[in-house]
Order: structure tokens, then C-alpha cells, then sequence
């Protein structure tokens, strides 16, 4: 009798188990759906008076959506960043944000919004750059989408020197890298604190 109980016990105890296991993993590919889902989102400049607000994924025309939306708006001063998830290229990016700083603009990233990965460099390309209250800025390592990862690289690696050398450019300390690399690994995302925000200077207001 006291065998039977403890097979029972052993059986529900396994079956919590397996059900917690069962919505952990079904949880996961929730995430990972939107994720993906999230990733294909075209990206969308809505113009108001001298103001562009910008939201989606950065693709590999950003440079030409960018320089198309000056040429119809040549009065743009501000870009707001609403809701900007990362980038598809990031070297697309690093342009774009060298545009930005050429063409004098600021950045601003909305209140309630956020900007995650490659988001974050083109909001450092304004010349003032804020951010609204409840905003989210959200640092990982970086990753090219295969076996190459910031992680595996060596620090003497001239792919890093690409980085420090474009953070530098736009005013934002060296340490600012290092840190994004330890801060989270590429699938996931660690949001600053306001404080650390202003550490690394990425907020010039």
C-alpha cells in the first residue's frame, strides 16, 4: 500500500513537472512567433510639420528611405523613434545615422516607446538627443544571424574596432560597446536604467 503511494507520488509529481514544462516551452514559442512576426514589420516614416516619426525594422535601404524623406521634406529638424525593435543591416544603420548627424537633425525617442539593438545607434546619430519618459532602450550582443557572434570574436578583432570607432564618431564612450556585449547574449535584451543612459552619453538632454 505504502509502495502504491509513493509510485502516486512520483507520478503526479512527474506530471507537474511535464505540464510545467509544456507551457514553459509553449511560452517560448509564443515569444519567438511574435518575435518573428514582429521582425517583418515594414518600416514607416510619418511626417508631421518639421518632425518624422519612425517606426519597424531597419532594412538595408534605410539610408535611401532616409535621403528620400529629406529630399520631400527639406524642413525636418526632430526624428522621433517610437517603436524601432533593431536592424536587418547594420552597417545600413551605421549610415543612417551618420546621415542624421550630417543633415544636423535630433533624435528623440518617444515616451512609451523603444528602441532595442541597432535602434539604439541610429538614435545616437541626432545631434541632441532625449528621451521621453517610460521609454525603453534596449542593449545585447550582436550577431550576423550565423556562427559569427560578438562572444566568439577576439577583442583584438577588427569587427569590434568597427564598433568602437562608430560609437566614438558619434560621441559615446568606448565602454558603452564592451558593455552591450556583457549586457545581454544576442536573443536576448537588456533594457538600460535612466542612470545608465546617461553614463554611456547617450542622451545629450
Amino acid at each position: 500500500m505504502e509502495k502504491k503511494k509513493l509510485n502516486l507520488a512520483l507520478l503526479s509529481r512527474f506530471s507537474c513537472l511535464f505540464i510545467a514544462l509544456f507551457l514553459t516551452a509553449c511560452s517560448e514559442m509564443a515569444i519567438n512567433k511574435q518575435a518573428a512576426v514582429s521582425m517583418t514589420d515594414d518600416l514607416v516614416m510619418d511626417v508631421k510639420e518639421n518632425t518624422v516619426y519612425i517606426s519597424g525594422i531597419l532594412g538595408s535601404d534605410l539610408v535611401e528611405q532616409l535621403s528620400d524623406m529629406v529630399r520631400k521634406k527639406p524642413n525636418i529638424t526632430d526624428i522621433v523613434l517610437v517603436d524601432v525593435p533593431g536592424s536587418v543591416d547594420q552597417q545600413a544603420t551605421m549610415e543612417g545615422a551618420r546621415l542624421i548627424r550630417r543633415l544636423g537633425l535630433n533624435t528623440h525617442i518617444a515616451s512609451t516607446g523603444y528602441v532595442l539593438s541597432g535602434g539604439v545607434d541610429l538614435f545616437l546619430g541626432g545631434v541632441k538627443r532625449s528621451i521621453g519618459a517610460g521609454a525603453g532602450v534596449g542593449v545585447h550582443a550582436w550577431s550576423d544571424g550565423t556562427r559569427v557572434k560578438a562572444v566568439n570574436l577576439n577583442e583584438a578583432d577588427p569587427i569590434h574596432a568597427t564598433y568602437v570607432n562608430f560609437y566614438l564618431e558619434m560621441g559615446v564612450p568606448e565602454r558603452f560597446y564592451w558593455f552591450s556585449l556583457d549586457a545581454a547574449p544576442a536573443d536576448r535584451v537588456y533594457f538600460l536604467s535612466p542612470e545608465e543612459v546617461y553614463d554611456f552619453e547617450l542622451a545629450t538632454e
